[in-house]
């Protein structure tokens, strides 16, 4: 597979659905003339995430637009398949494909599918694009998986250019390089807050860290927060991370040190209908 250039450090758009399509634009183009290399789009209950890319890749002229990631009950693997093919083809080098098997939830109660055993699910979706017929000879595009668990992460590194973690500490990166090995892309999505009141920041962590947890109760477990059901300081300082750019770029730091390859940075705010530029123009001066 030909490798992106990404980056060590990127930005994870998880609000990108909120804004009306000409702040999208914007938003894009911004990011991109700040000097960052790789913007990454989820893909939940708003825009259909190829169409999606296909706008951010218009509006912009050398960043790579990730899926971070597609759902893979979003859209049958044959399409999927001539969706990247076709926007590696129009945007050659630029577009990364990032899939996930989702939540159950918003599989069965949002696009009434029933939700298959993830690892199982996804293998066979893989099967299927990788057999999928597609008219121009366009060499296969690169795909990561979003994956947390081991046996999504060997999958990753099996079957695809590597894994996307969403959201998880240090020390899942670093058991995450091992399960991995050393030439798979490991991309890590970190979650800031940058606010000049502590108070509000702190409110502001806990309550994502709270949103995230359920999905990822075992895991944290594992790795050793033992109370993670209790969601003690220790674990949303974890989860993330707050304080100024230097606090931000200290902690991208780590994940590269635990072996991260690149972090992209889901910046939270009070306001999430509107993008945040003045923070992501904050990071710009200390890591592109």
């Amino acid at each position: 597979m030909n490798a992106l250039a990404v980056g060590r450090a990127g930005i994870w758009a998880g609000e990108m659905d909120r804004y009306p399509a000409r702040a999208l634009r914007r938003a894009a183009a911004v990011v991109e003339d700040l000097g960052c290399p790789a913007l990454w789009l989820p893909e939940t209950t708003g825009r259909e995430a190829m169409a999606q890319a296909a706008l951010l890749l218009s509006a912009t002229r050398r960043a790579v637009v990730a899926t971070g990631a597609a759902s893979i009950y979003a859209r049958d693997a044959v399409s999927a398949a001539a969706w990247q093919r076709t926007l590696a083809e129009a945007f050659p080098g630029r577009f990364l494909l990032g899939l996930g098997v989702s939540h159950p939830a918003l599989v069965t109660d949002v696009r009434g599918h029933r939700f298959g055993p993830p690892v199982a699910t996804m293998r066979a979706y893989l099967d299927a694009m990788d057999a999928a017929p597609f008219g121009p000879p366009v060499p296969a595009p690169p795909r990561v998986l979003a994956a947390l668990g081991p046996r999504m992460l060997r999958l990753a590194a099996e079957r695809a250019w590597g894994a996307h973690p969403l959201g998880m500490p240090v020390e899942h990166t670093r058991r995450a390089r091992s399960l991995l090995g050393p030439r798979a892309l490991l991309a890590v999505t970190q979650l800031v807050v940058l606010d000049p009141s502590r108070a509000r920041a702190a409110e502001l962590a806990r309550a994502h860290a709270a949103a995230a947890l359920p999905n990822r109760l075992a895991l944290l477990r594992e790795l050793g927060f033992d109370d993670a059901d209790a969601l003690p300081d220790r674990l949303v300082d974890a989860l993330v991370v707050t304080g100024g750019p230097e606090d931000v770029v200290r902690r991208v730091e780590e994940q590269h040190e635990a072996g991260a390859d690149h972090v992209s940075l889901h910046v939270l705010t009070a306001t999430p209908d509107e993008p945040p530029l003045r923070q992501w123009c904050e990071l710009a001066a200390y890591l592109w």
